[in-house]
């Protein structure tokens, strides 16, 4: 098995047989639901190709999204602080599939595999600065730049320049009332930037839309790359 998750791939052999018995491929169904809030974590999911996105749902009824993971990452990520239960959601974005594995064997795995557990601790910290940036973010910007950050965050986890999406899931994801993704998206689409019909996104100008999105997206990225260089793992 050649893992396409960007964390396995970043393996010794050695480590990957290790893991590699534990593993086993499932399909990631749109809005499949991974965990649930204060629910034990059974499963964390490597993510090959797809979408995940992490949300709350505060008492309003509304979703929140606060993460996203994709190919660069776990599904499950509490396990590594400890825990096996958070106050959030982790539903399927993007359909895909992944490398599913028990919690259970990957915390028995962990200390025989050294250079998985610094990867995976780096990823967290890569993680946790997408959700503080992220928050910053929803709190400082229009919802275009939002938006254009998101479709670019998206872009970078899938395989293709179209991927399904509302503007209803965009808006819950968003934290806004859709007729305001609406008028972002008809801006996006009216610069050249998207195409979007029948719940479809086409990203028809990618330099454009890194040039319409605020700087988060380069903050997030860039400490994604810094943190998961392939020569911070042979220490």
């Amino acid at each position: 098995m050649v893992p396409r998750n960007k964390l396995l791939a970043k393996l010794p052999r050695e480590e990957f047989e290790v893991v590699a018995p534990d593993l086993d491929m499932v399909r990631l169904q749109f809005k499949t639901i991974l965990h649930e809030p204060f629910e034990p974590i059974e499963y964390v999911y490597f993510v090959e190709h797809g979408v995940v996105s992490m949300v709350n749902e505060p008492e309003s009824g509304d979703i929140i999204e606060f993460a996203t993971i994709g190919p660069e990452g776990m599904a499950g990520f509490p396990i590594l602080l400890g825990t096996r239960s958070v106050p959030s959601r982790a539903l399927v974005q993007i359909p895909g599939d992944g490398l599913r594995m028990r919690a259970r064997d990957l915390e028995r795995a962990l200390p025989r595999a050294p250079v998985l557990h610094r990867i995976l601790l780096r990823y967290l910290m890569a993680l946790l600065n997408q959700i503080a940036q992220s928050t910053s973010c929803n709190r400082l910007h229009e919802v275009q730049e939002r938006c254009a950050r998101w479709l670019l965050q998206t872009h970078d986890r899938v395989e293709s320049d179209t991927f399904p999406l509302t503007q209803e899931f965009l808006s819950q994801m968003l934290g806004v009332h859709r007729p305001s993704v609406s008028v972002a998206a008809r801006m996006l689409q009216k610069a050249g930037l998207i195409d979007y019909s029948r719940g479809n996104i086409r990203i028809a100008d990618r330099k454009g839309l890194e040039a319409a999105s605020c700087s988060c997206y380069k903050l997030i990225k860039g400490e994604y790359d810094r943190l998961l260089e392939e020569k911070e793992f042979a220490k």
